[in-house]
C-alpha cells in the first residue's frame, strides 16, 4: 500500500472563517433532556445545545463543577432519575452508555413517547453543523483530540471540542466555541463512533482491546474502516502511516488520506532531533518540505507521533504548522496522563490513566526519559477481567521498565461474574514474573499504601496506573503542607 494517497482535496477552511449564529443550528428552541448530565461528554454537548438556542435539562446524581456550571447558564438539572422534569413538551432524550434500559428515567421518558437516543448519536448530529474533526484510535485519543483543541484556541479559532478527560489549560474536558470546528474524541466502545459525520477523520493506531464487544482484531479493523467510511468524498483522513492494521482499514477508500509518521515516507513527518528537558524534539516536514520546529511539552515519543497528527489536524483547519507547533510547545497535556500528583519521601508521584499493555509500556518508558529515577515503582491496577484474560500474556511483558510492579485486585466494570471469576491479579503477577520483571500482588489500597510509605525515598518515582480509582492511592500518600 503507497504511503501517500491522492484524492479529492481536503477540507481546508480558514479558522476564521464563518463564525456561527445560534439560529443556524436545528436544535434553536429544541427542549433536550440528559440523562447524566455531569460527565465531560454530556456536559459539553449541553453547553453546545445552549448555545445553540435549545432549552436543556437533565439529571446527575453526583453533582459536579460541570453540572454547577449547567445550572448558571439556565439548564434546570435534578440529582433524581425519576423523570420528574419529563413532559411530552420535551423534544429528545439523550442518555450515556452507562444509563441501562432499567433506568427509571429512560422508562418514563419512553411511556411519554419522548425520542430517546445515546450519547454518541446526539454527538453526530451537533457534528453535522461544524467542521467536524474526530479523533480515534485505541491510543492517544484524548491527548491528540486536546492537543488539537487547545492549538486550536491559541490560534484564536474558538473552536467547540470534547475530550474523554480534564485538560486543565482548557478548563475541563468541553466547551461550546462560536468558531466552525468541533473536535471530538471517537470511541470505538460499543462500535459508538459509527455515529458521527466528520469532515476529518483520525485515526492513531488499532490494536486488540474492548474484546468484550469484538470478537477479534479483524473485526476491530472492520469496524475502524465503516468508520473511515463516514467521511465525505470531499473529506480528509489523517492516519498512522506506521501501523499496518491502519492502512488495513484504509486499503481502497477514495477519500483523500494523509499518512503520518516518523518517516520521511509520509505525508506529514517528524524528524526528531533529541530530548530537551526530558520532552522531544524534532521537525515536522508536509510533502518533503520541513514546515515547523517542535518542541514538546509533555513526554514521551507516543506524543511526538500524537503531535505531528494534531499539526496536520490544525493544518486542515486553517492554521500554518509552526502556529500549531508553538501552541503544543505550551500544551501541558490531560488529567491522568502523567500528571505530577505530589511528593511521599521525597519520591515523585504521578498518575496514569494506561490500561493497555502498550500504554503501560509507552508511559514507563517516558517516565524514565523525564524523571531517570533510581526507582520507579508502578501501581497498576487492572481494568475489567476480560480485558486482563484477553491480553495476559501481553500485560506481562509491559512492566519492564519499572523497578517493581505493584498489582491491585482487578476493577471490575462491565463484566459477568463468571467473567469474573476467570482471572485474577494473582495471574497477572505470575506471569510479570515468569516474565522476569519484579512484581507483587496487594489486594487492598489501604496495603498498598501501607507498603509504598516505608520503601519511597528521595530519588524515587511512583506512578499510579488505570482507567479505575487507583488515582486515590497517590492521593493519599503524597505528603500535605501541615506534614
Amino acid at each position: 500500500m503507497p504511503t501517500t494517497m491522492d484524492g479529492p482535496a481536503s477540507p481546508t477552511l480558514p479558522a476564521s472563517a464563518s463564525m456561527r449564529h445560534p439560529s443556524d443550528s436545528r436544535f434553536a428552541g429544541q427542549r433536550v433532556h440528559f440523562i447524566g448530565a455531569g460527565g465531560s461528554g454530556m456536559s459539553g454537548l449541553a453547553n453546545i445545545l445552549i448555545d445553540s438556542g435549545a432549552i436543556v435539562t437533565g439529571s446527575e446524581p453526583r453533582p459536579n463543577a460541570q453540572t454547577f456550571a449547567l445550572t448558571q447558564r439556565g439548564a434546570q438539572l435534578s440529582r433524581d432519575q425519576i423523570g420528574e422534569l419529563l413532559s411530552r413538551e420535551v423534544d429528545l432524550v439523550v442518555r450515556t452508555a452507562a444509563i441501562p434500559d432499567t433506568n427509571r428515567e429512560y422508562v418514563a421518558a419512553r411511556a411519554l413517547g419522548i425520542r430517546v437516543v445515546k450519547y454518541a448519536e446526539l454527538l453526530g448530529q451537533v457534528m453535522q453543523e461544524r467542521l467536524g474533526i474526530a479523533v480515534a484510535g485505541t491510543h492517544g485519543k484524548s491527548t491528540t483530540t486536546a492537543m488539537i483543541a487547545f492549538a486550536l484556541v491559541e490560534n484564536g479559532c474558538d473552536p467547540s471540542f470534547v475530550v474523554g478527560g480534564t485538560v486543565p489549560q482548557l478548563g475541563g474536558g468541553s466547551r461550546s466555541g462560536m468558531g466552525s470546528s468541533f473536535v471530538a474524541e471517537a470511541c470505538e466502545f460499543d462500535r459508538s463512533f459509527h455515529n458521527l459525520r466528520p469532515s476529518v477523520a483520525i485515526i492513531t493506531n488499532i490494536e486488540e482491546d474492548h474484546l468484550d464487544c469484538y470478537k477479534n482484531i479483524d473485526e476491530i479493523i472492520a469496524s475502524f474502516r465503516t468508520f473511515a467510511e463516514l467521511v465525505p468524498a470531499d473529506g480528509l483522513i489523517i492516519a498512522n502511516g506506521e501501523d499496518r492494521r491502519v492502512l488495513e482499514a484504509l486499503a481502497g477508500l477514495k477519500t483523500r488520506i494523509e499518512l503520518t509518521g516518523l518517516s520521511d515516507r509520509f505525508v506529514w513527518s517528524t524528524r526528531e532531533t533529541g530530548i530537551v528537558d526530558g520532552c522531544h524534539t524534532g521537525e515536522v516536514s508536509y510533502k518533503g518540505k520541513v514546515v515547523a520546529a517542535l518542541k514538546l511539552g509533555v513526554p514521551g515519543r507516543h506524543n511526538v507521533y500524537n503531535a505531528t497528527t494534531a499539526i496536520a489536524a490544525c493544518h486542515a483547519c486553517g492554521v500554518a504548522p509552526q502556529d500549531a507547533a508553538d501552541a503544543l510547545a505550551r500544551f501541558t497535556g490531560v488529567d491522568r496522563r502523567m500528571t505530577d500528583v505530589g511528593r511521599c519521601n521525597g519520591a515523585i508521584i504521578i498518575d496514569d490513566y494506561g490500561h493497555h499493555p502498550t500504554e503501560i509500556r509507552a508511559t514507563l518508558r517516558a517516565l524514565q526519559e523525564r524523571y531517570t529515577p533510581a526507582r520507579l515503582f508502578c501501581v497498576f491496577q487492572p481494568h475489567q477481567h476480560s480485558r486482563t484474560r484477553f491480553l495476559l500474556e501481553d500485560f506481562a511483558t509491559s512492566f519492564a521498565d519499572a523497578t517493581e510492579a505493584v498489582v491491585a485486585d482487578i476493577y471490575f466494570v462491565r463484566d459477568s461474574e463468571s467473567e469474573k471469576q476467570r482471572v485474577s491479579s494473582r495471574d497477572l503477577v505470575t506471569r510479570i514474573e515468569q516474565s522476569g520483571s519484579r512484581a507483587r500482588h496487594l489486594a487492598n489500597f489501604s496495603d498498598i499504601i501501607a507498603y509504598l510509605r516505608t520503601e519511597l525515598r528521595s530519588g524515587d518515582l511512583m506512578v499510579t496506573m488505570g482507567a479505575g480509582n487507583v488515582w486515590e492511592i497517590g492521593e493519599e500518600l503524597k505528603d500535605r503542607p501541615n506534614q
